[in-house]
């Protein structure tokens, strides 16, 4: 990696990285020289349990390759815990450079069947918690003036998908948590890009087969492997991105695609106003071409990656 992509000197937090996407970019930051904060509370996909193992499993292959990482078993889901979390990284590391937001937990339900909790336990664990580490770490960031939040959407919350209205909420919440953090810390050199990534991870492995096509295309999505998606974040976390900054990129194995933001696509006017009726005569047929359609994650990215 060349000298600006080092990151030699700095110090980054990683939630979720007991484990899969986390885990991965956490030992790629480590190996590119920064001393990193592997955060995980150790519980199952659906957020039950609690287990400092997960970390201390990603602290020991950092270690064995030659790098420096401690671990921090704070929630991010709360305002006090998330302190913890920036704190541990003062108190080991006397620093904080990058904050990679990527814990995340799963409660999937058909919309009619999703209950309260199902919603905020997956909305304080994915938004609430990419707000309150990032808050954490922004006052820092603004005195040493420098910075980089990773934080990880998906095509879920992009695009759209069946069964997550809760994931999918939070996902695109953090695109625009993102570019407000870019926004408002861009005059303190503080950037905030997200990543929506793609891997065969803890959180995709729910997914079953009923036929054989089904079974052939996971079989080729297990090829998607969580380190794919490494190698963005570090670009992102180093010095070599330094004027990338409230852009949303998706990796998806050897792919990475830039993503577009809402715009204006066709505009009607009446100097008159507009009556219920008039829209529907005139604004309906002149906008309806434009229209977005119904589509999933998977209408959209419709080819198996290679």
């Amino acid at each position: 990696m060349s000298t600006e992509a080092s990151l030699l000197g700095k110090v980054a937090i990683v939630t979720g990285a007991g484990g899969g996407i986390g885990r991965e970019i956490a030992i790629a930051l480590a190996a590119e020289g920064a001393k990193v904060i592997v955060n995980d509370i150790g519980t199952s996909l659906y957020g039950q349990g609690q287990s400092a193992t997960p970390g201390q499993e990603t602290k020991a292959l950092i270690q064995d390759r030659g790098g420096t990482a401690e671990v921090s078993s704070d929630s991010v889901a709360s305002w006090s815990s998330a302190q913890k979390i920036v704190q541990s990284a003062l108190d080991h590391f006397g620093r904080i450079d990058i904050v990679v937001n990527n814990a995340g937990i799963l409660r999937d339900a058909i919309f009619h069947k999703m209950t309260p909790e199902d919603w905020t336990s997956v909305i304080d664990v994915h938004l609430n918690g990419s707000f309150f580490v990032s808050r954490a770490a922004a006052d820092h960031f603004r005195q040493q003036e420098s910075g980089a939040f990773v934080h990880m959407s998906s095509t879920s919350g992009l695009i759209g998908n069946f069964g997550q209205a809760n994931y999918s909420a939070a996902k695109l919440g953090i695109v625009a948590l993102s570019k407000s953090i870019a926004l408002d810390m861009k005059r303190y050199n503080v950037r905030s890009n997200c990543i929506g990534p793609n891997a065969w991870s803890r959180m995709t492995s729910s997914l079953r087969a009923s036929n054989e096509q089904e079974r052939q295309r996971i079989d080729r999505l297990r090829q998607m492997t969580p380190d794919k998606n490494a190698p963005m974040a570090v670009f992102l976390a180093s010095d070599a991105a330094r004027d990338v900054t409230g852009q949303v990129f998706v990796t998806r194995h050897n792919e990475i695609f830039l993503l577009g933001a809402h715009r204006p696509l066709r505009g009607v006017h009446r100097t008159e106003g507009w009556t219920p009726q008039l829209i529907a005569e005139h604004a309906l047929p002149a906008l309806r071409p434009s229209f977005l359609p119904l589509d999933r994650t998977a209408d959209v990215f419709s080819w198996d990656p290679v």
